[in-house]
C-alpha cells in the first residue's frame, strides 16, 4: 500500500490534472444519464454542477501547462480547481442538510405550500410552474442522496487539486 507522501508525489500537476478532468467527465456524464432517466434536478442540484462544468477548460488548460509552461502556471490553476471543488463541497453539504431537514433550503424551492388565491390562479400557476423540490432526494444509493454523494466527491477532486498544486518536484535523472 503507497504512502500519502509517496501518493503526494506520484500526484504531479500533470496526473493530478487528468485525474480531475476525468472525474469531472464522468461526474458530469452520471448527472445527465439520471436526468434523462426522469430524475429532475432542483435548482441546487444544478448549482452543484458548475464546479464540474468550470474543471473541464480549466482541468485541460492544467494539462496543457503542466507540458508546456513553466511549473507554477499548472499549479496556480490546479490551486484554482482545489478552491473551486471547496466550494462545491460546500453546495453539496448544505443541499444534503437540506434533504436531511437539518436547515431550511431556498424558499424557491422548499418549504409550505401557498394555495392560490382563485381557480384563474391556479391555473395559470399550473400553466407556468414546475418545482422541482430540493428538500426531497429524488434518488437514494445506499442510503445517500446524489447531493450526499457530491461531498466525498468534490471533497475529493479538492484534495487531489491541492496535492497536485504542491506536490513536490520530481528530481530529474
Amino acid at each position: 500500500m503507497m504512502s500519502f507522501s509517496q501518493i503526494r508525489a506520484a500526484l504531479q500537476p500533470l496526473p493530478a490534472a487528468a485525474l480531475i478532468l476525468g472525474a469531472s467527465v464522468v461526474s458530469l456524464a452520471g448527472a445527465w444519464t439520471f436526468q434523462a432517466l426522469g430524475f429532475q434536478p432542483c435548482e441546487l442540484c444544478l448549482l452543484q454542477r458548475y464546479p464540474f462544468y468550470a474543471a473541464l477548460p480549466l482541468a485541460t488548460a492544467a494539462i496543457f501547462l503542466a507540458r508546456n509552461a513553466p511549473p507554477l502556471a499548472a499549479r496556480l490553476a490546479l490551486g484554482l480547481l482545489a478552491a473551486i471543488f471547496v466550494a462545491g463541497a460546500g453546495v453539496a453539504v448544505y443541499h444534503a442538510g437540506v434533504e436531511w431537514k437539518f436547515w431550511p433550503g431556498p424558499a424557491g424551492c422548499t418549504g409550505n405550500f401557498t394555495p392560490p388565491s382563485s381557480m384563474e390562479a391556479f391555473r395559470a400557476q399550473l400553466e407556468s410552474v414546475r418545482v422541482v423540490r430540493c428538500d426531497v432526494p429524488a434518488l437514494r444509493i445506499l442510503g445517500l442522496s446524489l447531493a450526499g454523494w457530491n461531498v466525498p466527491v468534490s471533497g475529493g477532486l479538492a484534495l487531489i487539486a491541492a496535492l497536485g498544486a504542491t506536490a513536490p518536484a520530481k528530481l530529474k535523472r
